[in-house]
C-alpha cells in the first residue's frame, strides 16, 4: 500500500529542527566527542591569534565567535541533524508505504579505521567492525527495498511476515521513482530500526493511525515503485 502525503504532512513527520532522538543520534561516540572537543579548542585559539594580530575591536563581537567556537562540541550535533533532515525535506513528493518483511540478515560493516605501530615498528591499520541488522522489506507491487541499523537485542522479535512501515521520497509526482526511503516502524512490535531517525515518531504513528482508519472507507489509488536506487556518494 502506498499512499501519497501532502508537503505540509512532510513538514511535520520530517522536521526542519532536530528532535531530541536526531540530536542523540548525531552525537556519535566518545571519539567523535573528543574531535568536537578538539575543534572546539583549535578554533577558539585561532580567534585568539587573529584578535591579537587585529588588536582590540569590539568586544561584544568578539564574545560571540568565541562561545561559537568554544560550544561548537555541543551544537554541531543540531547542525549535522538539520542538514540531513533539510536533505530529505527537499524532496516534493513523498507517499506513506505499508507492506511486509521479507527477509533479516545479519552482516559486519567496517565503522573506522585505526592506524597503531607494532612491537617491530611497523605501521598496522585496525577496522573497527560493527555487525548491521539488514531488513529487506516488501509489497504485492514488486516493491523492494533495504533498511540497516547497528544491531540491538530488541531486534529479536522482528520475523518475516510482520508489518513495515516507511515514508518514500520522490521527485515525480507519481511517485513512479523512490529516491530516499526512511526508518522503518515495525508496528506490531511498537520499534523503529534504521541508521538515523529521520520520522518524529509521534507524528507518524498518528499518521498511520489516521490512514489505517480511512483505509477502510476509502479505495486509494496504488502506484508501482521501483526498486529503491542505491546512490553511492
Amino acid at each position: 500500500m502506498l499512499i501519497p502525503l501532502t508537503h505540509q504532512a512532510l513538514d511535520k513527520i520530517i522536521p526542519a529542527i532536530a528532535t531530541g532522538a536526531q540530536y542523540a543520534s548525531c552525537w556519535g561516540r566518545a571519539r567523535d566527542v573528543l574531535r568536537r572537543l578538539l575543534i572546539s579548542v583549535v578554533a577558539l585559539t585561532i580567534f585568539w591569534l587573529i584578535g591579537n594580530l587585529l588588536g582590540s575591536g569590539s568586544v561584544a563581537i568578539k564574545l560571540i565567535f568565541d562561545i561559537i567556537a568554544g560550544l561548537y562540541w555541543l551544537w554541531s550535533p543540531i547542525y549535522w541533524a538539520n542538514l540531513r533532515n533539510s536533505s530529505y525535506r527537499r524532496f516534493p513528493y513523498s507517499g506513506f508505504w505499508q507492506g511486509r518483511v521479507l527477509d533479516i540478515y545479519l552482516t559486519e560493516e567496517i565503522v573506522g579505521e585505526e592506524q597503531t605501530v607494532n612491537k617491530h615498528g611497523e605501521l598496522v591499520v585496525i577496522e573497527n567492525r560493527e555487525r548491521r541488522i539488514n531488513l529487506e522489506v516488501g509489497d504485492d507491487e514488486q516493491f523492494r527495498a533495504r533498511i540497516k541499523a547497528p544491531l540491538k537485542r530488541v531486534y529479536q522479535v522482528i520475523n518475516p511476515g510482520d508489518i513495515a512501515e516507511i515514508v518514500v521520497l520522490s521527485k515525480q509526482p507519481d511517485l513512479s521513482r523512490i529516491d530516499k526511503i526512511t526508518d522503518v516502524y515495525l508496528p506490531q512490535h511498537n520499534l523503529w530500526l534504521g541508521e538515523y531517525p529521520y520520522l518524529r515518531r509521534d507524528v507518524f504513528t498518528q499518521v498511520s493511525d489516521e490512514l489505517g482508519a480511512v483505509k477502510g472507507k476509502k479505495t486509494y489509488r496504488r502506484h508501482h515503485p521501483h526498486r529503491v536506487q542505491q546512490r553511492r556518494s
